[in-house]
């Protein structure tokens, strides 16, 4: 009798644990928003051809797209081609911080980061990747953030909790990871196309309304 009591109580447990997992929340609560403008947005991207010829900034929407056969964002880096925003005048290398922002991937465009939290120490360059491979979004290439990921808007809030080193993913406000990022002296929020090996020979993404947050101590 005791036996059952207790799978019953553990099945309770384990129901109510997946459905607050997947119950939307706030997760700006106990957060302060950092003023932002068109300055913070570095717009990197290859370095041979004009800015409007791989961004566009219209009705609120950054548009970015980037090509397989495309050059590096400098004539002195090795990495892959991109196009992404890179968040200037918030690097941080303690406390926690959040990033949200509304993004859009057209079908077709595969096997690229659309959003990092750079900076880690060697081998690697990142705490955390975001990766479209296919139909779906990943932490890496290891977990599912979202799936049928094409041609819907999605919200997207990541919290990385530096001296704790961890990292929440949340889509439209529904925790989908929780785990350890990379340790690092200094981070930064990216976020746009940073092509893989696999990528697609397009790539393209949008973004909008992003915002930055720090937890108020």
């Amino acid at each position: 009798m005791n036996s059952h009591r207790t799978y019953f109580e553990l099945y309770i447990s384990l129901v109510f644990l997946l459905v607050m997992r997947c119950e939307a929340i706030d997760t700006t609560i106990g957060f302060v928003s950092q003023p932002l403008n068109q300055s913070n947005f570095d717009i990197q991207k290859p370095y041979d051809v004009p800015l409007q010829q791989r961004y566009s900034f219209s009705n609120g929407v950054h548009k970015l797209w980037v090509f397989k056969t495309d050059k590096p964002h400098s004539r002195t880096s090795k990495t892959s081609p991109r196009t992404e925003i890179r968040i200037r005048g918030y690097d941080y290398a303690s406390g926690v911080w959040q990033f949200e922002g509304y993004g859009y991937v057209p079908r077709e465009t595969t096997g690229v980061c659309v959003m990092q939290v750079f900076g880690s120490n060697p081998p690697h360059a990142t705490n955390t990747m975001l990766i479209v491979k296919d139909t779906s979004l990943y932490y890496y290439r290891r977990t599912v953030i979202l799936s049928n990921l094409y041609n819907k808007w999605f919200r997207l809030n990541v919290i990385h909790d530096v001296d704790r080193n961890t990292v929440k993913v949340y889509i439209d406000g529904v925790l989908k990871y929780d785990g350890a990022g990379r340790r690092g002296k200094s981070h930064y929020f990216k976020c746009g196309l940073y092509s893989q090996k696999d990528g697609s020979s397009y790539m393209e993404s949008r973004w909008r309304d992003i915002r930055i947050f720090k937890r108020h101590d």
